[in-house]
């Protein structure tokens, strides 16, 4: 079951979400690598609509949701991993890191 498409809310951070605007603007723009993100914003802007500048705005918000989900697992994993009070976390040298992502999975 999807989510119905929220605005952008004009709580909290300013900056941030002039960021995450502008980020979306970059990615619906001419420079902007392909993605999923940015095929469904620029499906979403073919479609047209009453305001040309829609799909800036629903790209941004799901980069938004986006980035809060990396911010909560990265936070999740971080607080798994904190080592004990005394205990000293071991470091792995480049020799020691896989080279492949198979061995993650």
């Amino acid at each position: 079951m999807s989510e119905p498409q929220m605005h952008i809310s004009k709580e909290g951070d300013r900056y941030l979400r002039t960021l995450i605007v502008q980020g979306a603007h970059y990615i619906l723009g001419p420079f902007g690598e392909d993605s999923d993100l940015r095929r469904w914003g620029l499906k979403l802007a073919e479609r047209g609509g009453k305001k040309p500048r829609t799909s800036h705005c629903c790209v941004a918000r799901k980069l938004a949701v986006l980035l809060h989900k990396l911010w909560e697992a990265e936070r999740s994993t971080n607080h798994a991993e904190k080592p004990q009070s005394g205990e000293r976390r071991s470091v792995r040298v480049a020799s020691e890191v896989p080279s492949s992502t198979a061995e993650f999975r």
